[in-house]
């Protein structure tokens, strides 16, 4: 059986779809990269049809529900929260909707306290004050204030100032005679950012004997505004909780590594597992750091550790002793992750995924209810299109990951657990964590989807300026930048981890988007990161919340409803050049390491790129026949391209991180061509030629993946 090239929409009349007489589309009406032109004109209409079904008062509503209890990982309430999502799928006509149970490392605290023991005896609160704007007055409702992962344990012991936690920092202390061993380090979330579990492993690395983590004004408090409820800043008690979890090491269930945590499932012991801190470690605010870094002595900090309050920052040892007391149970707990699912009508195996995490610290207003409440959203306007009769080409995939604040553990182990599937058919991973603390539009992306991405946002407009988000986006990059932006440097294709795309890309060769809206945003991982604050600073109408499901919604019926997989591999390869590039800034590289046959394996990369490209352009143009088999396997070669970029052994000591372009640092930091990367910074020249003999490989296959996918093509 065939079928017209590339869509049954090639056969609809073409009135009404924005062609003009000839079949020539009218002005603003381009057909879209992977698409005829009418096939073109039916999904411009589509998607109209889903921003005409965009409510904020819907958005509203799912928001109140989510955030109107603490709902942390293993808490009843994220369990009721995983019911009324998945009550909501059925009630928006998804199908296949289930919630999968993971058995996970899951720690909780029986007890955490600070108190100082010398020069003066004082107990810290580590409480938030009452909210005088928000829901429960008593600072208590919040349980006890702790970080994810940490340790149990019982010390007493000086107290250093270490800055940010990075090794440059402790380096400074030691080469002024500051031994950190078996002292108390307090450190900043600060400038430069580091993730808090960063923090620990260099901390455990120091053989400093507990970690102490506050949030300093100058960061995300008054010196950047008014504080809350007054502004969107954080307020003296205000508390940045969070996992210190070494998943840059291995994310998911510390037990289960590499493989799901499902019923039955082989688990090694705690001792064994790689990505469980081995430090006690408690966040604080300021208002109780400041009596703590007020009673050191020793050298004065250097001015670049300064922070905002008002005092002189010296770095200790002492005076200041603390006693520091943890005791976390071990618990392994389950968690909840739903998902569902609209079913593709032309190719149900290939996915586009949609996912958000929704688990919070306390309330979670941003972080991550913004995203669930969009993802809930999307979920009813994209079902009722779907009981219309405009169901997509692929199935559309929704899930709602729990325990993403500890270890990225729900998308981890549902990842894993369907390797399978995810492998053969997954499209595209479209992450939504935080949807909206602001007006900010920010993407980072696998550059392959670059070009769908700004198209997408050149046909949606900004709540707050009447224009498209792609020329607000354009326009703020411009004055930030203090020139003009070019369109391709606004997305982040530099992708590092901490948000649930890390499986996907990572571990399973999935094209990833990471979409959000920025802003202000001073309570983060806080009770004050709440309705009110959310109604009165992040997004006061819902407007940006609701703009997010029009973004999200149309790159995943574009992505789902391309007659060809709109993959730009010109854009990737592009990209993979510039990743060599800066490999060889890494000092010594350029003596050391001959790029040069990697160089060529890039060009030869766009070379082929360029011909799969030009020849997929002049087929959907011409409206070709091609058997459907043809098609269903033109877009199974797309898809395997990326996949070709894996590595089946890993990265060196980090086996479970595959992609040979991509991994996160340890701060969660972009890391390009990691194998390769690591090893010459490190000065392992040994090491680093020999990883790029393996990325060289990578690349040559993704060549010939390429080659394969354009010999598909008609007349290429």
């Amino acid at each position: 059986m065939t079928a017209p090239w590339l869509s049954l929409a090639c056969l609809l009349p073409l009135a009404g779809l924005g062609i003009a007489a000839g079949g020539q589309p009218e002005p603003g009406n381009a057909p879209i990269p992977g698409f005829t032109a009418a096939a073109s004109a039916r999904e411009r209409g589509l998607e109209k049809r889903l921003a005409a079904l965009l409510d904020p008062a819907s958005t509203a509503r799912h928001f109140r529900v989510l955030t109107e209890e603490p709902h942390p990982s293993g808490s009843e309430r994220n369990r009721e929260l995983a019911e009324v999502v998945r009550a909501r799928f059925v009630e928006y006509g998804l199908e296949q909707v289930a919630i999968h149970r993971y058995d996970v490392l899951l720690p909780l605290p029986r007890k955490v306290a600070v108190s100082m023991v010398e020069p003066e005896v004082r107990v810290f609160a580590l409480q938030e004050d009452a909210d005088p704007e928000g829901k429960g007055s008593d600072a208590a409702d919040m349980g006890p204030t702790y970080l994810g992962m940490s340790a149990s344990g019982d010390v007493t012991a000086d107290v250093v100032y270490a800055h940010s936690g990075n090794p440059e920092d402790y380096d400074w202390l030691e080469a002024q005679g500051i031994d950190p061993r078996g002292k108390i380090a307090i450190v900043r979330y600060s400038e430069p950012y580091s993730y808090r579990g960063f923090k620990a492993w260099e901390a455990e690395r120091r053989g400093v004997a507990a970690l102490i983590i506050y949030s300093d004004p100058m960061d995300d408090g008054y010196r950047r505004g008014d504080v809350y409820p007054r502004g969107p800043w954080g307020p003296e008690s205000h508390i940045q909780r969070g996992a210190i979890s070494y998943d840059f090491i291995v994310p998911g269930d510390p037990l289960t590594p590499g493989w799901p945590s499902v019923e039955g499932a082989k688990r090694i012991a705690e001792s064994e597992a790689r990505s469980v801190p081995r430090i006690p470690a408690v966040p604080m605010s300021w208002r109780d750091a400041q009596p703590i870094l007020e009673r050191l002595g020793g050298p004065v900090a250097p001015p670049a550790w300064h922070g905002a309050l008002p005092i002189t920052y010296h770095v200790g040892p002492g005076p200041a002793k603390l006693h520091v007391e943890i005791d976390m149970d071990g618990g392994t707990r389950p968690i909840w992750v739903v998902e569902g699912r609209i079913r593709g009508s032309v190719a149900p195996d290939e996915m586009v995924i949609l996912g958000n995490h929704r688990d919070a610290w306390v309330y979670g207003a941003v972080d991550p209810s913004s995203g669930t409440a969009s993802l809930l959203e999307a979920a009813r306007v994209l079902g009722q299109l779907a009981r219309t009769g405009d169901r997509p080409r692929r199935t559309l995939v929704f899930a709602s990951w729990d325990a993403e604040e500890w270890h990225l553990t729900g998308s981890t182990e549902w990842g894993e657990q369907f390797a399978g599937e995810l492998g053969t058919g997954a499209v595209a991973y479209l992450n939504v964590d935080s949807s909206t603390s602001g007006p900010d539009f920010e993407v980072s992306a696998v550059a392959s989807l670059n070009p769908t991405i700004l198209e997408v946002a050149g046909d949606v407009m900004d709540p707050g300026s009447g224009r498209s988000i792609l020329e607000a986006w354009r326009q703020r990059a411009a004055s930030s930048a203090g020139e003009g932006g070019a369109a391709g440097s606004l997305i982040e294709n530099d992708l590092g981890s901490g948000s649930d795309y890390t499986v996907f890309l990572n571990f399973l060769g999935v094209p990833v988007a990471d979409l959000n809206f920025d802003g202000p945003y001073g309570v983060y991982h806080s009770r004050y990161d709440n309705l009110y604050w959310m109604e009165h600073f992040g997004d006061p109408g819902y407007r940006y919340m609701t703009a997010m499901v029009e973004v999200w919604g149309r790159l995943a019926l574009r992505l789902a409803n391309a007659d060809v997989l709109a993959y730009d591999l010109r854009e990737y390869a592009t990209t993979a050049s510039r990743f060599l590039d800066d490999l060889g800034e890494v000092p010594h590289a350029a003596q050391e390491l001959d790029l040069a046959v990697a160089r060529a394996a890039v060009a030869a990369w766009q070379g082929e790129a360029d011909r799969l490209h030009r020849g997929i352009d002049r087929a959907l143009a011409s409206r070709e026949d091609l058997p459907a088999s043809a098609l269903t396997e033109l877009n199974a070669a797309l898809l395997r391209i990326e996949r070709e970029l894996l590595v089946v052994e890993g990265i060196p000591g980090r086996p479970w991180f595959k992609h040979s372009l991509y991994a996160p640092r340890f701060t969660y930091a972009a890391l390009s061509l990691p194998g390769v990367r690591e090893a010459a910074e490190s000065g392992n020249w040994a090491e680093a030629r020999r990883q790029l003999e393996v990325l060289t490989e990578r690349l040559r296959a993704a060549t010939e993946a390429t080659r394969r996918a354009a010999s598909l093509v008609p007349g290429t």
